[in-house]
């Protein structure tokens, strides 16, 4: 499996990106480790790991503590080394898609549709300005792609820029 992975640090002076090479981890904690060492003073570490177009899992750190997890589709551990290792310990699934049909319209997503099964911590980007409702309607939305749904979470948080920098770089 391809994948694509962004780390979004934000320190004092703003939000940076880089790329994040995945290759040869053990397990979750040696990639929650690559991500601290991006920038061991951030105050928000994020990594965004895009696999073969079909999924999506987000890692959070804040102040390089507190390991949170959110995955798209629980598929991605059943099909792949690296998604087994990213999710494979997550027992508590996030919020059920069908609550999207519950979501304030201002956060309805046309379109969203419940074939996935995402799992994980859905809240963990509800601070930065990303709702639990409005990242599992994304993550549902037919027709979007791993990648449009970091460009569109990216752009809501503020660091949409960098992550197009280094996608275009």
């Amino acid at each position: 499996m391809s994948y694509f992975a962004a780390a979004v640090v934000r320190a004092d002076e703003g939000w940076a990106a880089s790329e994040l090479d995945l290759a040869g981890v053990a397990d979750v904690e040696e990639v929650a480790d690559r991500l601290r060492e991006v920038e061991p003073e951030a105050d928000q570490s994020l990594l965004f790991v895009e696999s073969d177009d079909s999924y999506l899992v987000i890692l959070r750190l804040d102040k390089g503590e507190d390991l949170r997890v959110f995955g798209s589709d629980s598929a991605f551990a059943e099909e792949s080394r690296l998604g087994a290792l990213l999710l494979g310990d997550i027992e508590s699934p996030a919020l059920e898609l069908d609550a999207l049909t519950a979501a304030p319209a201002a956060e309805a997503v046309p379109g969203a549709e419940a074939d996935a099964d995402p799992v994980g911590d859905a809240d963990l980007l509800a601070d930065l300005g990303v709702s639990a409702h409005k990242l599992l309607a994304l993550c549902a939305t037919d027709g979007l792609m791993p990648a449009d749904v970091t460009a569109e979470v990216c752009q809501a948080i503020g660091c949409g820029d960098e992550i197009e920098e280094l996608r275009d770089a």
